[in-house]
């Protein structure tokens, strides 16, 4: 009898989460939501050892990442457009700089009316992980499944989902969008897993020896990677007509992530005939987030002037 006394009590707090939820949506507040709602897959038991911290910096880093989240960040409705992003800060597949690389950026896009979403992905890590090799673009293809179900409840349209990343998160960015024809996730409702667009800052693009970042791949694919795993995930190897439009920026004198990189991506797509932008530094290093302090140039006004030009 206790029992279904107690049940018009948890009935009250369902509903009155639900409503919560609605209303923080609603009202522009961020929500972070557990990238799977049971068994994370690809995963092995282990305790959750993750981490945060800033930096001397001042930027917040988190490590050990197991339990992915995506934070959901609307702009208000009266200034929607419709259109969504995927963030996927950088790190080097070792941490993820969730701040200057992701908060800060997903405020300036909801400042332009566009929905960001944060996504907190794995790190790769033997412990944690069956195939280590797999956990972010798994990640990054549930980011986009969730977003694309929900496009309706957020005011969200799902033929314009992009995604964007920063050094490694770069990396991962172009990875969903070069090898989104597997599928690495439960799929049953065949939920398109392409992203329309890529956002791609100083990104590490290529795993080769000559323009690789050889910490990334080390992180991602272990110390000696077979030539087949590299070139599989040299993403400027693996574009082909149906690969999404790209926007790219970088440093010339980034002294982490060569800009051969992004040229080297740039110049995969245009021989595809993908419309693509880069966009150049002479100065500014690696990891300036939003902002570029050796210029006045915000690469985020010619990013959105660029997406627009996209129909986006």
């Amino acid at each position: 009898m206790k029992r279904f006394r107690e049940l018009p009590l948890f009935r009250s707090f369902l509903l009155f989460f639900v409503f919560m939820s609605t209303f923080l949506i609603e009202s522009g507040a961020q929500i972070v939501l557990p990238l799977y709602p049971g068994k994370i897959p690809n995963s092995k038991p282990a305790p959750d050892e993750e981490t945060s911290e800033y930096d001397a910096d001042g930027l917040l880093i988190i490590s050990k990442i197991s339990r992915p989240t995506l934070t959901v960040c609307l702009p208000p409705k009266e200034k929607a457009t419709g259109v969504a992003v995927i963030i996927c800060p950088g790190g080097g597949y070792w941490v993820v700089a969730a701040g200057h690389e992701g908060a800060d950026v997903a405020k300036s896009f909801n400042d332009a009316g566009i929905a960001a979403f944060v996504l907190k992905y794995r790190i790769p890590n033997d412990h944690t992980m069956v195939n280590k090799e797999i956990g972010p673009l798994q990640d990054a293809q549930r980011a986009l499944q969730i977003v694309r179900s929900r496009a309706a409840e957020w005011g969200i349209d799902p033929h314009h989902v992009g995604i964007m990343g920063f050094s490694a998160g770069g990396h991962l960015a172009s990875t969903a969008g070069t090898h989104f024809k597997k599928s690495y996730i439960d799929n049953p409702r065949k939920i398109n897993l392409r992203p329309d667009f890529m956002l791609l800052i100083y990104p590490v693009i290529s795993f080769t020896d000559a323009i690789g970042h050889i910490g990334s791949r080390d992180q991602l694919l272990g110390k000696n990677p077979s030539q087949e795993k590299i070139k599989y995930y040299s993403n400027e190897l693996q574009v082909t007509d149906q690969t999404p439009p790209a926007f790219l920026v970088h440093a010339k004198d980034d002294p982490a992530v060569p800009y051969a990189n992004s040229e080297a991506f740039a110049s995969a797509l245009k021989k595809h005939h993908i419309p693509v932008k880069v966009f150049l530094y002479e100065k500014g290093g690696h990891g300036f987030g939003l902002i570029n302090k050796t210029s006045d140039i915000r690469w985020m006004d010619i990013c959105l002037e660029w997406l627009k030009s996209t129909g986006n």
